[in-house]
């Protein structure tokens, strides 16, 4: 890589005539391209090869160039332009605030089941956030409902072929769409749905099932009208509506319990069978919660295929199952009782449960209390791990004498990504701290559950 970093004032002036789009760098990788160029925490990138850039979109098409003017400003207000040679495939390396430089796309919607709408006054700021934007749908998987796109935004989605895209759909009768989310664009879903299809975009869709408003006849023309749209549409997911105690909209909305949701999961299963005969795919999901509050069998693992929508909560239960049985640990020979408290939402209890017997059949001194967590701080029907709050599990790990325990162990999903940090901002060394010399482990997969109920000794503290 050649490097050279003169003061080009020209391209810096045209940089500044332009609207102020920057993308300031949050981390730099250790030897990485960034690293090489002397960037650090703080810098901002004001342009690449004299255009500025909008979003990590433009940022990697930008840098399918060998040869590249990075305009930067540094954290003492200085710039410069840094030209260097790179080979094709040669990425910056480098962490940014936000994947998009230009603002988020806020939801112009009022959905009748945003979860948004149901958080806790005093919660961070960040959670409050509605984003409804397609290029956050290509890069990180978000769904969009494709409300507030305009001619540009299709235009650039076809010229940069950004697929697959996710999209939430929840019905295709117009009228339905655009009352349940309170806005008279979104009746056009299927018209925004052909012109990306037209254009040769792929996309896994899915429906947020509200009973008595979008289920039965309703749902199943919408599984129809998505199926007829394959193989562009490459996946349907149903997921059940949840609500909280802080639900602040008179709208009547009603979810699905145990009996509700295993007729769901009834009218559901002929489709499944039908779409697995037709293209050797199920292509039609539906959430965990369906399963687990009807107490019916989880699916197998080929049901899934690949996982499309895994991110969404399709098949994490299963997924957990599946890796905890593949997991190759060794069992560690215990010579003391070791006691372990398991916590983890009401709805996937059982299966923590079940997968906890089979290691204690394996190391009889092995102890194992699962303790179903409900949630007393969103409260509603919210019944997975993910939402609990580390005060809700520090609860009820101490009214079950937590302190007595050798372990602890938690949902990793309950903690946000990357940092040990509950919904409520309570800090994994907070929760530790209440519970003296028991041993505290964040659980993410079914593999490193395995792993820890295997290797947990005697002397864990």
């Amino acid at each position: 890589m050649e490097k050279s970093s003169p003061h080009h004032r020209d391209n810096v002036a045209l940089v500044r005539q332009a609207k102020r789009i920057v993308a300031e760098i949050t981390a730099v990788t250790k030897g990485g391209l960034a690293d090489e160029l002397g960037l650090c925490v703080g810098d901002k990138i004001l342009a690449v090869n004299n255009e500025s850039i909008t979003d990590m979109i433009d940022l990697r098409f930008a840098f399918a160039d060998e040869y590249i003017d990075l305009t930067v400003e540094h954290t003492n207000g200085e710039q410069e332009v840094i030209s260097f040679d790179k080979e094709y495939d040669e990425e910056l390396a480098c962490e940014f605030a936000t994947a998009v430089f230009d603002g988020i796309r806020i939801c112009q919607n009022n959905c009748i089941f945003c979860f948004v709408n149901m958080l806790a006054p005093g919660m961070r700021r960040s959670l409050f956030i509605k984003d409804d934007d397609y290029r956050l749908s290509f890069l990180s998987g978000n769904f969009v409902t494709l409300t507030n796109m305009t001619d540009t935004d299709f235009a650039r989605i076809e010229r940069m072929h950004l697929s697959p895209l996710y999209v939430s759909v929840h019905t295709t009768d117009g009228a339905l769409r655009a009352k349940m989310l309170r806005n008279k664009k979104a009746a056009d879903i299927l018209t925004a749905i052909d012109r990306l299809i037209a254009a040769g975009i792929s996309l896994h869709t899915q429906i947020v099932l509200c009973h008595g408003i979008n289920d039965g006849a309703i749902l199943t023309k919408t599984i129809t009208d998505l199926a007829e749209r394959r193989p562009n549409i490459l996946s349907i997911a149903v997921v059940p509506v949840g609500q909280t105690r802080y639900r602040r909209d008179d709208f009547p909305l009603k979810g699905f319990d145990g009996t509700k949701a295993k007729t769901v999961i009834e009218q559901i299963a002929p489709l499944q069978q039908r779409f697995r005969e037709e293209g050797g795919q199920t292509f039609l999901y539906l959430a965990d919660e369906f399963y687990l509050s009807s107490n019916e069998s989880l699916p197998v693992d080929e049901y899934y295929d690949d996982y499309p929508q895994i991110e969404n909560g399709i098949g994490l239960s299963r997924a957990f199952a599946e890796d905890f049985a593949e997991a190759n640990v060794g069992i560690s020979p215990l010579a003391d009782t070791v006691k372990v408290l398991v916590l983890c939402g009401t709805a996937v209890a059982p299966l923590m449960a079940s997968l906890a017997l089979k290691a204690q059949k394996q190391r009889p001194l092995l102890k194992v209390k699962t303790l179903p967590v409900a949630n007393n701080f969103f409260g509603g029907n919210v019944n997975v791990s993910g939402l609990l709050t580390g005060q809700d599990l520090a609860t009820a790990a101490k009214n079950a004498g937590g302190a007595n325990y050798d372990a602890i162990l938690l949902p990793g999903t309950s903690l946000k990504h990357g940092d040990n940090i509950f919904l409520d901002d309570m800090t994994l060394s907070e929760f530790a701290a209440r519970f003296g010399h028991a041993k505290v482990f964040p659980v993410a997969n079914g593999a490193e559950y395995k792993r820890i109920l295997y290797s947990l000794a005697s002397d864990t503290p």
